[in-house]
């Protein structure tokens, strides 16, 4: 079986739930119109498309390229070169994630420009820089990743006092959102790059991952830090939910597509033009490998275009409809339930995932399989799409009555798993909140905050990723000390 339709099947498996889901949906419960229905198998079949020829791209360019990074920062043996390129790599990959482009838009848009997305790119992007490098530094001094984590906690905490309730969702979310398809996969191979020089295999295997989940706590305390500097005045916002298209379908998917390509080269192109140098000053690759990576990038761009636009075509609309007319249906048992069957199947076709459940493979030798992680992460954004929608019902319900005590659990669990268990679930925390999550889940969360009488789009709606970044941290610590438990008894 070629690469390519071994992902195809991959790919194809992953994203089958949540599209017979939808059409379950539309006979029994929300029917939707002709030019909406065929909008969504367009878009399924965009993603599908995408999304395996970015996951092939990934294989053979990305990962190899962070690999090849991380391997060269470690034996330069100089620690100005590690901060320094740890702050470029850091800024321009986050810059670039699509999925915090998607998320500063729809902020933007919510909010009449009142927070602008390229504003709050910036913003976010210098906070993962400065983790960024802090994270590699960890790696190379082996310091305590629990400790960092305590450490950055502790002073989002603080700030979060000061914050307004409209900031302390967009923080979250936007530490969920910047960890997507691109950032996770270079970040994780650049981790393992730099660890993989280590004699010690147990630090080799907890330094591989940790990295991701340092870098998202950067961008809640820069965002935070930005209210305390320039406080703003009470915001409001509302979403224009759209029950048709206007033109026709191609035309429109056209259009998509044109507007994505600027944000798709703009993600790819500095990774690439970064290699190229590293390639001709330093690296000096045999022709036919660099070649194969160059090709790669190719296959990342065309992906990430074509899962882009199906995203943005067949999935946001059909999203923020189910939750609308949910909502002004007075529908809250089908609310609930939908919410987290909904949670636990978009997150299989998360690109990051895959690439996530790779490496956790590779890296443990495969005592980890990738169901393992699967399971609870389905279980751990289930979860977190049904806490979500809770908070929309109910108006008591707010986004710190379930960070707080949900990251306090967090911190008390990690003393009894291990750290490569711990490293390994923040990291998945990180991943589960990427382009899916943030489209077509917020999308869904944002319409029924809309739809329902006394709630807010700008607190209720958003919120929702940086639920879904914390209870994959849990599920997946409560389901590494569950098997470590029963292959103790079964030693006895």
């Amino acid at each position: 079986m070629t690469i390519i339709s071994e992902k195809l099947l991959q790919v194809t498996r992953s994203v089958t739930p949540i599209f017979l889901f939808v059409w379950l949906i539309h006979f029994f419960l929300v029917p939707f119109s002709p030019a909406v229905l065929t909008a969504f198998v367009l878009g399924t079949v965009c993603i599908v498309i995408g999304l395996t020829l970015f996951l092939v791209g990934v294989e053979i360019a990305i990962s190899p390229i962070g690999d090849y990074i991380g391997k060269g920062i470690a034996r330069s043996n100089k620690i100005s070169i590690l901060i320094i390129v740890g702050l470029i790599l850091g800024f321009m990959i986050s810059m670039a994630e699509p999925s915090l482009t998607v998320l500063g838009n729809q902020i933007s848009l919510v909010t009449n420009g009142a927070i602008g997305g390229s504003l709050l790119v910036f913003i976010v992007s210098v906070g993962i820089a400065v983790m960024v490098v802090i994270g590699l530094l960890r790696i190379v001094y082996t310091w305590s990743f629990m400790a960092i984590m305590l450490a950055s906690y502790s002073i989002i905490l603080l700030l979060s006092l000061f914050a307004s309730s409209e900031f302390l969702s967009i923080a979250f979310d936007a530490s969920g959102a910047t960890t997507g398809s691109i950032t996770v996969p270079f970040l994780l191979a650049l981790s393992a790059g730099i660890s993989s020089l280590k004699k010690n295999t147990i630090r080799k295997g907890e330094d591989s991952f940790g990295l991701v989940a340092i870098a998202s706590a950067g961008a809640v305390i820069t965002v935070l830090f930005s209210n305390l500097i320039n406080p703003t005045e009470s915001l409001s916002g509302d979403l224009d939910v759209s029950f048709g298209l206007s033109g026709s379908l191609f035309f429109n998917l056209f259009e998509i597509s044109k507007d994505q390509l600027g944000d798709v080269l703009t993600a790819i192109a500095p990774i690439a033009v970064l290699f190229i140098l590293y390639q001709i000053l330093f690296l000096k690759l045999p022709k036919r490998r660099f070649h194969r990576i160059m090709l790669g990038i190719v296959y990342v761009i065309t992906g990430l275009l074509i899962f882009l636009t199906g995203v943005n075509f067949g999935f946001i609309d059909i999203g923020s409809i189910i939750g609308y007319k949910l909502m002004e249906g007075d529908q809250n048992g089908w609310f609930y339930v939908l919410s987290f069957i909904l949670g636990m199947v978009t997150i299989l076709a998360e690109p990051a995932v895959a690439v996530l459940t790779e490496q956790i493979e590779r890296v443990t030798a495969g005592a980890l399989k990738p169901v393992f992680v699967l399971t609870a992460l389905s279980v751990g954004v289930g979860t977190a799409t049904l806490l979500a929608a809770l908070r929309v019902t109910s108006a008591s319900l707010e986004l710190w009555h379930i960070l707080l005590p949900g990251y306090l659990l967090v911190f008390v669990l990690s003393y009894f798993n291990s750290n490569t268990i711990v490293t390994m679930a923040f990291d998945a925390g990180g991943v589960a909140s990427g382009p899916m999550t943030a489209t077509f889940i917020l999308g869904f969360i944002q319409g029924a905050a809309e739809g329902a009488e006394g709630a807010s789009v700008l607190i209720d709606g958003f919120g929702m990723i940086a639920i879904v970044a914390m209870t994959p941290i849990l599920t997946i610590q409560l389901f590494g000390l569950a098997d470590a438990y029963y292959k103790n008894k079964s030693k006895q």
